[in-house]
């Protein structure tokens, strides 16, 4: 539910009771993962979603009964050759979810939505098993928590994750704050990715010298702007302890070798997943040059995603931003990019740069 923090915390401030499905369990194949959450309101609006469309209507009943008794309980959702017409997943994979009422004098719940909101860490333990089923815990209250657990999903990264913890009747969901995207330079195509960023969920800087360019009313998405050198303004990033991690991407769009040349100087030299530059080929071997002489070493320069994008064919500013962030996205999962019907296994397996935890035990859930 902590994706939902920002729409949950609203209903729970008027006093307002919420129903809420997490998935406590995954197999095979799922669009969502384990933590997956979906809401309904008194009212009957819907938030959020378990499976992007193959089973939330039998998620709907099941939370109303939910609101209607203040009951938790939990189904398997899933397909099989017996119940074909069943609810069940497009994709041929099987879900446990539990519905569970989460009221407004919760006052760990609330907490951890409002540290969620505040694009914080947080873990919280979800009781999926008796006599817990449908208790919201701070998870670091509990007692036999597996000690390297709680640490793993840190430093994996996770934007959200479950793990079985304690006896096996409790799952820990943890968010990370949003991964990062720092784009140096404020034109159009800056603006242009911005917004598909923002779209998916990275927290995105806008860095630029020219005050007249990097304003809110152009960057209206973007989580911070700053009227800086963008050189000087990475360089602190990188003596600022955890500013930055394996998932901040830094893509130099600014178009200007004043500008473009010292700051991938500093992002090549900072600890991050993703350094990409826009420009044309014959700029790309200048910029080489440049940055050799500037002491960049051939390992540093080969981390360079320059010209920056996937080749998909676009030329507008949007076009562009698309492939841009395709490419940071294939990056940080370790994949090809290409298509996936030229691809071989499950749809969702995790790349080698993913950032998840490795497949663990499916826990132990009430019955259903």
């Amino acid at each position: 539910m902590l994706e939902l923090a920002a729409d949950l915390l609203p209903h729970l401030s008027v006093g307002e009771s919420v129903a809420v499905v997490t998935v406590t369990r995954v197999a095979r194949s799922a669009p969502r993962g384990l933590g997956a959450s979906m809401a309904i309101t008194a009212d009957g609006s819907v938030i959020g979603s378990i499976s992007g469309g193959c089973v939330e209507g039998d998620a709907i009943v099941l939370a109303h009964a939910v609101l209607a008794d203040g009951v938790a309980r939990g189904a398997r959702f899933g397909f099989s050759d017996e119940r074909a017409h069943a609810a069940g997943l497009a994709c041929g994979g099987e879900v446990d979810v539990l519905a569970y009422v989460l009221r407004p004098d919760d006052e760990v719940a609330r907490r951890a939505l409002e540290t969620a909101v505040r694009d914080e860490r947080v873990t919280l333990a979800l009781g999926i098993g008796t006599p817990h089923e449908g208790t919201v815990a701070d998870a670091s209250a509990l007692s036999r928590i597996a000690a390297e657990a709680l640490p793993e999903l840190d430093a994996a990264g996770l934007l959200a994750e479950t793990v079985p913890i304690a006896d096996r009747t409790w799952l820990a969901v943890s968010r990370a704050p949003r991964a990062r995207l720092i784009i140096v330079g404020a034109g159009e195509h800056a603006a242009a990715l911005c917004r598909v960023a923002s779209a998916a969920a990275y927290a995105v800087t806008v860095c630029d010298p020219w005050p007249l360019l990097a304003t809110s009313e152009r960057f209206p998405d973007a989580s911070d702007i700053v009227v800086a050198d963008p050189g000087e303004y990475l360089t602190s990033l990188a003596e600022e302890a955890g500013s930055v991690d394996a998932r901040t991407a830094v893509c130099v769009l600014s178009h200007d070798e004043r500008i473009d040349i010292p700051a991938l100087h500093a992002a090549l030299g900072m600890n991050i997943g993703f350094v990409g530059a826009m420009g044309a080929r014959s700029t790309v071997e200048q910029r080489a040059i440049a940055l050799r002489e500037r002491g960049v070493t051939e390992a540093d320069l080969a981390r360079l995603h320059s010209p920056l994008g996937l080749d998909l064919g676009g030329s507008s500013p949007e076009e562009a931003a698309v492939a841009a962030l395709a490419e940071i996205i294939a990056s940080r999962y370790g994949t090809s990019g290409g298509p996936l019907r030229d691809a071989r296994g499950p749809i969702h397996a995790r790349g080698p740069g993913s950032p998840a935890t490795p497949p663990i035990a499916a826990p132990t859930c009430s019955p259903l």
